[in-house]
């Protein structure tokens, strides 16, 4: 198993959408919400996911996927 930190930022219709939880449920992650701010136009999430390193590395990808800026805060870099 892996831990890293990533940050999350979100805009525009991404605000609407639990993507947090989405994520979680998409892939064998655990989800540890560390800090946020989210307001009705953009925010920020600073999220801990603790999983192997193909499942977090499958979980960026997605959130990427899906409008998502996402930045590695701490740890290693994953590779695929």
């Amino acid at each position: 198993m892996s831990k890293v930190k990533i940050k999350l930022f979100f805009s525009g219709p991404s605000i609407k959408r639990p993507l947090v939880y989405e994520l979680g449920m998409k892939f064998d992650v655990v989800t540890n919400i560390r800090r946020a701010e989210i307001t009705d136009s953009g925010g920020w999430v600073i999220l801990e996911l603790d999983a192997d390193k193909k499942e977090i590395n499958n979980s960026i990808k997605w959130a990427e996927n899906q409008g998502v800026i996402v930045t590695l805060i701490e740890g290693d870099f994953i590779e695929g």
